[in-house]
């Protein structure tokens, strides 16, 4: 998905099981990070700089949501461990991640195999995106957010 595409009603399943819908946040900005996996290096600087900078996002309105391949089981306990204030949903069937596009070819070690490239999306209000950030800085992915969206006003 890019700048200007309205994205896709359906993001993902819930802690509870439940099917979560662009739509449930409507007239709410959003913040859309697609993560490789939980407890993970890099993912978990990535939840808990943006844990640290969730007032500050939702002091300008934007709602947080973060979307990995792992189960509801394992993003209660990510959430429970590094006490994440923002909805985690899982997309175990990676349906939300190709509709973004964030499901691809990778490399590692020599071999290919597919998998969620880091990603965040965006939205505004009406939940068009607005800025794609491809190039997370894990460790400060909070404050690179703040900083493109103060950029952007």
């Amino acid at each position: 998905m890019n700048v200007g595409d309205l994205i896709p009603d359906y993001l993902g399943v819930d802690v509870d099981g439940k099917e979560v819908m662009a739509s449930d946040f409507a007239g709410v900005p959003l913040v859309i990070y697609f993560y490789p996996k939980d407890n993970t290096p890099g993912c978990t600087a990535e939840a808990c700089s943006l844990r640290d900078y969730n007032g500050e996002l939702e002091s300008m309105r934007y709602k947080v949501i973060g979307i990995s391949k792992d189960s509801a089981a394992s993003h209660v306990k990510f959430a429970g461990k590094y006490e994440l204030p923002f909805v985690l949903l899982s997309d175990k069937d990676t349906v939300v991640n190709q509709a973004f596009g964030v499901w691809q070819k990778k490399k590692m070690a020599g071999r290919e195999y597919m998998g969620t490239v880091r990603t965040t999306f965006v939205t505004d209000a009406e939940h068009r995106i607005c800025r794609v950030l491809t190039k997370v800085d894990t460790k400060n992915a909070g404050r690179q957010l703040l900083d493109l969206l103060e950029s952007a006003k």
